[in-house]
């Protein structure tokens, strides 16, 4: 059963939203070199029927421009006008990285393990502290977008814990191509909403420094379909279906190149694979040597390596191990 919040005034970073406005508050933590102010847009929308308030977020890896994307169009197609409730989005939590291109903040850190943060530690630590101090408490939904990690792609999928039935089954709503189950990593925004209680679906697709049409469309209709259940998507929108329930993975493995030389996928991502398939070949520049990579299991590739060259020992094809009957 779906818990309704008070309709009352909301009360983010030090500023009031009454029911049924529309506000940009500028979330402010730190300034360029320059002296340039940098400031994080927080885009909140309240409707005067009372619900519960999602928060959308992309971008605590600034090249991780798909999960971006997906954010962009929920508000520029006016999805994130909910019919109750609140819904606040934040595109891009890690401009700093955004505007260089980088995964991480100017002090080197990963955003994504430094939460909770803390009130007078490294950049990043400060803001992870007044992230979750000035923005969660409100929140009681939340949808984190992500891409994989430099040039390896991530078949559309959502990570949750194992041991959180209700968002697996949350998760199941969303209805991604793939549900990987996955513990939450000490010192993720995703642990730090589970030791607070918040209820958190984090979505991969894509990969960094990319746009995927097919991987943004996959973010924003799951993105529809949760708040269709939560009774807070217009009735002007058609709510996206998909033929099929997703597969959930409960394990997987990594094949990794024996050689090193150019790589040469032979199979795309998210496909059923049988053992002796061939997914790639790797060779050397000068034509003399060519390798066939094979798999080496049954299962689905949820995850291809798609950089042009690769070293011996480097992870080039995560398949699916054992999925969870339904």
């Amino acid at each position: 059963m779906i818990e309704e919040t008070k309709n009352d005034i909301l009360n983010i970073l030090g500023e009031q939203v009454l029911p049924g406005k529309s506000v940009t508050i500028n979330f402010n933590i730190a300034k360029l070199y320059t002296s340039t102010k940098v400031e994080i847009p927080v885009i909140v929308e309240r409707s005067k029927t009372p619900g519960p308030v999602v928060l959308i977020t992309a971008g605590i890896h600034g090249d991780e421009i798909n999960g971006v994307e997906v954010v962009r169009q929920i508000i520029a197609k006016k999805i994130n006008r909910p019919s109750k409730g609140t819904i606040i989005c934040i595109p891009v939590l890690n401009v700093f990285g955004f505007l260089s291109m980088n995964r991480f903040f100017p002090d080197g850190r990963d955003l994504n393990r430094v939460f909770p943060g803390t009130k007078n530690g490294s950049l990043a630590s400060r803001f992870a502290y007044q992230f979750i101090n000035e923005i969660l408490p409100v929140v009681d939904y939340c949808l984190d977008f992500h891409t994989g990690g430099g040039s390896r792609f991530n078949a559309p999928h959502i990570r949750v814990d194992p041991n959180n039935q209700s968002l697996v089954d949350l998760a199941k709503i969303f209805n991604a191509p793939f549900i990987l189950l996955s513990k939450n990593l000490e010192g993720s925004y995703r642990a730090t909403c589970a030791k607070k209680e918040k209820n958190i679906l984090l979505f991969e697709g894509g990969k960094s420094q990319s746009s995927d049409k097919e991987v943004a469309r996959e973010g924003v209709h799951g993105t529809m379909r949760v708040l269709y259940h939560l009774k807070m998507l217009h009735d002007s929108f058609e709510l996206p279906r998909r033929s099929s329930s997703s597969l959930i993975v409960k394990s997987s493995f990594w094949m990794r190149a024996k050689y090193s030389g150019l790589l040469h996928i032979k199979v795309p991502i998210g496909k059923h694979v049988v053992k002796g398939e061939i997914l790639a070949t790797i060779t050397d520049p000068y034509g003399k040597m060519r390798h066939v990579v094979k798999a080496s299991n049954e299962g689905y590739l949820i995850n291809v390596n798609e950089s042009a060259i690769v070293y011996k020992g480097d992870a080039i094809f995560r398949i699916s191990k054992e999925l969870m009957d339904e």
